[in-house]
């Protein structure tokens, strides 16, 4: 027993016939090593009876927040969840801030150093807006990593990592169909569809349109500044004079960019016009209250701290996904203008918490 206790990875990977780095990337839940070597690195583990647990004591997670401002209102609720995740279980939350281009290449982008101690992070939790060659290279460092799927760039069909989810697209579609129920026709979406979270909302809000018979209407400011492209939004849409009785922004800071263009136009909410928003961030604070979409921002935080130490638990496992739902929350910004509209139970989608 004492000769097994000194096992460590270099005898490991000898067994197996494989490289160190192939080991150390198995043992931190890398899903893209071919499985036949994955099934064969954990055999060699299990025949020399390696303790993983006690090889690496270390109980650290770092939240990576990546390319948005700091003290980002939804991604902090997201912080506190995983944070309080992490230490009903027993582990450390490490909070970076690490900003990077989508355009550079993998090889030529720089971790902080402390995500690269394994001996201080175990794993990691992609917050911010992310694309894939941070990913590429967490991957090829052998770094395990759970990533919130609705702020992905140019996100593949597939990933081969742990992903979670807002479903946002779901809640698009709701608030959608609640505008068209209270008899709302001319409805525009306000947003900047080349930010991944804006796009996935008009998603669902194209969805409900066409499947209402309604022609969707964007006005599309390229903007990152969410107030302004909530208030430049709905300068243009106005000074186009075509006819609008409802706003759907694709989040709430830009909604509140809404209702300052609005009112700057002398138009009140919701005689004039009817809004609404999504992720429930500053909706209550608005007056009117704004109709919007809650999200679940300190259950995301929770289920990507979950999903990690079941990673680290059981790096053999595949990807997992994990949808969490939303809920429309109905407030005085939105007002029924006709006879509210028929929609079939059959168009509406189910909805679920779903893992596959």
């Amino acid at each position: 027993m004492a000769r097994k206790d000194k096992v460590g990875l270099r005898d490991v990977a000898a067994a197996a016939g494989v490289s160190l780095a192939t080991v150390s990337r198995v043992l931190n839940g890398n899903s893209r090593v071919d499985p036949t070597i994955q099934r064969k690195v954990l055999n060699v583990v299990g025949e020399l009876e390696v303790n993983l647990s006690q090889r690496n004591k270390t109980k650290a997670l770092a939240f990576l927040f990546c390319n948005r401002t700091m003290l980002h209102a939804f991604h902090s609720r997201i912080l506190v969840g995983a944070q309080e995740y992490c230490a009903e279980h027993g582990w450390d939350m490490i909070f970076l801030s690490f900003n990077y281009s989508p355009q550079i290449p993998w090889k030529d982008l720089h971790l902080p150093n402390v995500v690269q101690r394994r001996d201080v992070v175990r794993a990691v939790i992609l917050a911010g807006t992310n694309s894939l060659n941070l990913m590429q290279l967490l991957e090829h460092k052998g770094i395990t990593l759970v990533a919130l799927g609705n702020n992905l760039i140019n996100q593949p069909e597939k990933l081969d990592h742990d992903v979670v989810y807002s479903d946002d697209i779901q809640g698009a579609y709701d608030v959608t169909r609640h505008l068209i129920s209270l008899g709302h026709q001319q409805i525009c979406f306000v947003g900047n569809l080349q930010l991944p979270w804006f796009s996935r909302c008009h998603a669902g809000y194209r969805k409900a349109m066409e499947e209402a018979g309604l022609k969707p209407r964007e006005s599309v400011i390229r903007s990152e500044n969410d107030g302004e492209i909530g208030y430049l939004g709905t300068k243009a849409l106005l000074a186009s004079h075509e006819p609008a009785t409802a706003i759907f922004s694709g989040n709430d800071p830009s909604a509140h960019g809404v209702y300052k263009a609005l009112r700057d136009s002398g138009l009140k909410i919701p005689d004039d016009m009817s809004v609404a928003g999504c992720n429930d961030t500053v909706g209550p604070w608005l007056y009117p209250g704004l109709t919007t979409i809650r999200e679940f921002p300190e259950q995301l935080g929770k289920v990507m701290a979950e999903l990690l130490l079941k990673r680290i638990a059981n790096p053999g496992e595949p990807p997992q996904n994990v949808t969490i739902p939303t809920e429309l929350i109905k407030r005085d910004s939105c007002r029924a203008v006709s006879q509210p509209a028929e929609i079939p139970a059959d168009r509406m989608y189910e909805r679920t918490m779903s893992r596959g």
